[in-house]
């Protein structure tokens, strides 16, 4: 049971919705933009509007997957592992080539079942850093570094901690080629459509 908690988390982060809600835009979201099938790549291509819709559904699936092995199994640690395999779904989806997005909705919607105090934090974080420099990306960095700090500081248990940092590890990875264009002063900033 608990090895099948982890294997519904992945599949139910696997669902693509950025790319679904896209084409119901008629925008195939892998061949426009920065084609990176997340609500990010969403904004650009097709607008506020179904960005909101992915980025909900997203976080959605995420929040799903860690209740859905509450009701698997009373164990936190194989709850949270299940939550993170929602995420590394997401990111790396089996039947789209292990090409997914980049985790930040998936990584929101799993911890603010398990983390909701540290959650609202890398979220206040990931909003203000948008806000204050208009990149999405600088957002998304800034609130998965806060996200395990966060937790440290609160009174959760070490597997929700583990599992925030490796969340946000991977979270960060994914970010690494918008992280060496916002070094080199060309990273696209919010509002810019493609």
């Amino acid at each position: 049971m608990n090895i099948a908690a982890i294997v519904l988390g992945y599949l139910l982060g696997s669902v693509p919705f950025a790319s679904w809600v896209a084409r119901c835009q008629g925008i195939e979201v892998r061949n426009a933009g920065s084609g990176n099938p997340g609500a990010a790549n969403v904004l650009r291509t097709a607008g506020v509007g179904p960005a909101v819709a992915v980025m909900l559904l997203d976080a959605a699936k995420g929040t799903a997957a860690v209740i859905a092995a509450r009701m698997m199994s009373g164990n936190v640690a194989i709850v949270t592992a299940a939550g993170v395999a929602a995420i590394v779904g997401h990111i790396y989806p089996a039947w789209s080539g292990f090409r997914g997005g980049k985790g930040v909705a998936a990584s929101a919607g799993v911890f603010a079942v398990l983390a909701p105090v540290a959650t609202g934090i890398a979220a206040l974080v990931f909003v203000g850093t948008i806000a204050a420099t208009r990149f999405v990306s600088a957002g998304s960095l800034a609130g998965a570094l806060a996200l395990p700090v966060a937790a440290v500081v609160s009174d959760l248990p070490d597997s929700v901690i583990g599992g925030t940092f490796l969340a946000s590890a991977i979270v960060i990875g994914r970010h690494r080629d918008n992280l060496s264009r916002l070094m080199a002063g060309n990273e696209r900033r919010i509002g810019l459509r493609l």
